[in-house]
């Protein structure tokens, strides 16, 4: 079956419109919680799945695998391993960010088959952008084409974020030692929903996560390899959103990638 893009934009605009915008910069101490050690979370999450999966079961009649109630039942996540095809959702990406006024946020799907992402949606509503991408089929920002460049061949011109909080102390020491090696690292933007269109349109040129839970990637994941680029595990592996396995290295291009791995992640 086909899925009607726009549709889905329609619904994550409206959720945005009616859950998510109406909030930012103006929630309540009593509005945001923590739900797991360093992790919060705030009504407009709560309020914005609730609203996103209904009507995305109207489009298509599958299973809804959202962050927060996925967070409650992990045996949601069986869906995207046991069911020909399902709806990831994040409601609110990057919180945090939402929750101290950060316009760094974002409302994401993905349409998922056979543990494989097939169709995504990000849409940045503070900045009124939303990205689009469908497997085979491109990616897209505004109704606008996107092609990544290749990225330049030498590691002292490359440009990229390292999500470092989930890594090991060893791994983060030798991040930090080969830093000095590109021309820039940075910690990202602590929202997958910013830092993979900034991969895809040319900001920066490589990103290397450790948790990599499907409604953070799936989205991300499917806009840069469409638009050019690669996110594959640490093996070569490209990213599943049915795989459970840490450690993911997105960049413009192969070559690339096998520079920055080389670097970051030695054998």
């Amino acid at each position: 079956m086909t899925i009607d893009i726009d549709a889905v934009t329609k619904v994550l605009r409206e959720a945005a419109d009616t859950a998510v915008m109406p909030r930012f910069r103006a929630l309540s101490e009593d509005e945001v919680s923590e739900k797991s050690p360093g992790e919060i979370v705030t009504v407009a999450d709560h309020e914005a799945e609730e609203f996103i999966g209904p009507r995305l079961r109207k489009l298509l009649d599958v299973p809804v695998v959202g962050e927060e109630a996925a967070s409650a039942d992990p045996d949601l996540l069986g869906a995207l391993r046991n069911e020909p095809a399902a709806w990831l959702v994040d409601p609110v990406d990057g919180t945090r960010n939402f929750a101290r006024g950060d316009r760094e946020f974002a409302v994401m799907a993905a349409l998922v088959r056979e543990g494989r992402t097939v169709a995504s949606w990000i849409l940045r509503p503070a900045e009124g952008s939303v990205y689009t991408a469908e497997l085979g089929s491109g990616a897209w920002r505004n109704g606008v084409r996107l092609h990544r460049r290749p990225a330049p061949s030498e590691p002292a011109r490359l440009r990229g974020a390292v999500l470092s909080r989930f890594l090991s102390p060893a791994q983060r020491a030798h991040v930090a030692a080969v830093t000095p090696e590109f021309a820039e690292v940075g910690p990202g933007a602590h929202c997958a929903g910013v830092d993979y269109p900034r991969l895809a349109e040319g900001e920066t040129d490589f990103a290397l996560f450790n948790r990599t839970l499907p409604w953070d990637h799936a989205p991300g994941s499917l806009l840069l390899s469409e638009a050019g680029g690669v996110a594959l595990r640490p093996e070569g592996d490209p990213y599943r959103p049915d795989d459970d396995r840490v450690g993911l290295l997105s960049a413009a291009d192969e070559a690339t990638w096998r520079t920055v791995r080389s670097i970051l992640l030695p054998s």
